[in-house]
């Protein structure tokens, strides 16, 4: 039996479910496409965050994917390349304008996308993620932001930015290493995009828990919420303070740096195009040469 919507959240890319007393589930509502995020729904992504944060009925938070295939397989980089700073048409539409207005717009793109995943992190409610299948790229940050990590048996890994041109610039590379303790294994994984399986992730404690297939390890994010929902959510709210103060120094960065790569790099103009289609990811990068 279905898990009732919990009230007063009706949202387009997520499902939010009540399936225990005092439990918000919110599920990826984008299967067809792999759960690929695109600029709507990580808008949405952080309202739905904000929203628990503030909910006296919610205690405890589990974040899975919907479908058999993938938790997320990341950003949609074609509508990415189709909207925004990235665009062919810059910001404004009519080209971009200047250098500095398209750093200026593109540090401001940026922003807005860090802040909507870091809003999960932010949430004064224990948060689980539950991850499966095709865990790629943005699935990273996103699982960074959460306070416990499971996964099924077959989750495909991979910090997947470098392969398409892009920086991990939405919080991989500020709170990866500080999860996992190893600057070594981080710059192995983010530099080479090498994928990496359910079982290395639980040797280096990226993730706590591994079970075999999906349903297995969303049971086990339900019990474990269940059994938060039980504690004093004062603790976790304290917690979510400390550490905002201590990153907040961490990904930000990454703002003036990719502004500052615009600049530089102002007479090249890099087009990416991820094909989602019912056989699986294509990938493919093209750079267009501006004369």
């Amino acid at each position: 039996m279905a898990a009732p919507q919990l009230a007063g959240y009706s949202y387009t890319h997520f499902a939010v479910t009540s399936p225990r007393a005092f439990v918000a589930h919110v599920e990826i509502n984008r299967a067809d496409k792999l759960n690929v995020f695109s600029r709507p729904m990580w808008l949405e992504f952080g309202r739905v965050f904000r929203q628990l944060s503030g909910d006296a009925e919610v205690r405890a938070v589990v974040l899975s994917g919907a479908g058999e295939r993938a938790f997320t397989a990341g950003l949609d980089v074609r509508a990415a390349a189709d909207e925004g700073p990235l665009a062919p048409g810059g910001a404004d539409g009519h080209g971009g304008g200047d250098a500095a207005r398209a750093a200026k717009a593109l540090r401001g793109h940026i922003d807005e996308f860090q802040g909507c995943i870091a809003e999960m992190e932010r949430c004064e409610k224990p948060v689980i993620c539950v991850l499966h299948g095709i865990s790629l790229g943005l699935a990273i940050d996103i699982a960074c932001c959460a306070d416990v990590r499971v996964c099924s048996s077959d989750t495909r890994f991979a910090v997947k930015e470098v392969d398409i041109g892009l920086a991990a610039d939405v919080g991989t590379l500020a709170r990866l290493p500080k999860i996992v303790g190893s600057t070594s294994w981080v710059k192995d994984v983010c530099l080479s995009a090498r994928d990496f399986s359910a079982s290395e992730a639980l040797g280096v404690g990226f993730v706590s828990q591994v079970h075999e297939g999906k349903a297995a390890a969303l049971e086990a994010g339900l019990a474990m919420a269940g059994g938060l929902a039980g504690k004093s959510p004062v603790p976790k709210a304290e917690r979510t303070y400390v550490f905002e103060l201590r990153l907040e120094q961490g990904h930000h960065v990454f703002l003036d740096d990719d502004a500052l790569l615009v600049e530089v790099f102002d007479d090249v103009v890099v087009v990416v195009a991820v094909d989602v289609d019912d056989d699986g990811l294509d990938g493919r990068v093209a750079l267009d040469e501006d004369a």
